[in-house]
């Protein structure tokens, strides 16, 4: 039999006293490192409204995340998540602002607000776009990548289809019209950079692309031109001259058009 001396048993004793006093340490210490610790959720919540309306948006973030965390089902909960989206959007986090617009839109879709959820989704969006563009000091945005101007696009649409009579829908409207030629004129961008590689049928497609996704665009006119051109460097002049003439017929006066003769703006350059 083996036998456990006095001394090992109350080193063993000292040992695991030792351990659970450092655990009730660290959890004491938790505790006083978090200022919200026993803050009710009224109370919470109206310190996080107390720093919105001063627009300070860095702490009204900490308490709506807090509240968000602490009270989830609370009285407060739907608002405090509204809140913390528009805290994010005010405070240049676009994603974040995106991603609690989405989760808000996943858990209450239909609930009376969700199209200020669907609103401030999409501007968060348009914000991103404009931002990463404007810092690279860009005249024209529509030569730079266009993802979440793409995003902001689809979401005003989105807000528009499922809730027309919105009071932001008239604005998410104006925006729309804003990308639609943004992203248009984004395409022939790229057209243009296939007609002066050569590449004629992928210019041919980014302009059909144009015509069939955004025939709204002042830009559709361009896209026919550069289907023209595209087509001629295919030597498919049948089409071409379709095309052409659909091209005289909605836009007489296109600045490649010259009486009768239609002037490419590349074609011959890579022969």
């Amino acid at each position: 039999m083996r036998v456990i001396s006095a001394a090992n048993r109350f080193g063993a004793l000292a040992l695991s006293l030792a351990l659970l006093a450092g655990c009730a340490s660290n959890d004491t210490s938790e505790e006083e490192d978090d200022e919200f610790a026993g803050v009710q959720e009224r109370e919470l919540y109206e310190l996080a409204r107390t720093a919105l309306d001063s627009n300070r948006y860095p702490i009204a973030i900490e308490r709506l995340e807090a509240l968000d965390t602490r009270y989830p089902f609370g009285a407060h909960a739907e608002q405090a998540q509204l809140e913390l989206i528009y805290a994010y959007y005010e405070n240049s986090d676009w994603e974040e602002a995106r991603a609690a617009a989405s989760r808000f839109i996943r858990l209450h879709p239909d609930h009376p607000q969700v199209d200020y959820a669907y609103y401030l989704r999409g501007l968060s969006a348009w914000q991103a776009g404009r931002f990463s563009l404007e810092r690279l000091r860009l005249i024209d945005i529509s030569k730079r990548d266009l993802g979440a101007s793409r995003d902001a696009y689809n979401d005003f649409r989105e807000l528009i289809q499922r809730y027309p009579q919105s009071e932001y829908a008239a604005d998410a409207q104006q925006r729309i019209v804003y990308l639609r030629e943004l992203m248009a004129r984004h395409e022939l961008h790229v057209a243009d950079y296939y007609l002066r590689r050569g590449a004629y049928l992928a210019a041919v497609e980014r302009g059909r692309w144009v015509i069939e996704n955004y025939p709204e665009s002042n830009a559709t006119r361009d896209a026919l031109a550069t289907m023209v051109e595209g087509y001629q460097g295919l030597d498919m002049d049948d089409r071409a001259n379709e095309v052409l003439a659909v091209l005289r017929e909605n836009a007489p006066d296109h600045e490649q058009l010259q009486g009768s003769r239609f002037v490419p703006k590349h074609l011959g350059q890579n022969d």
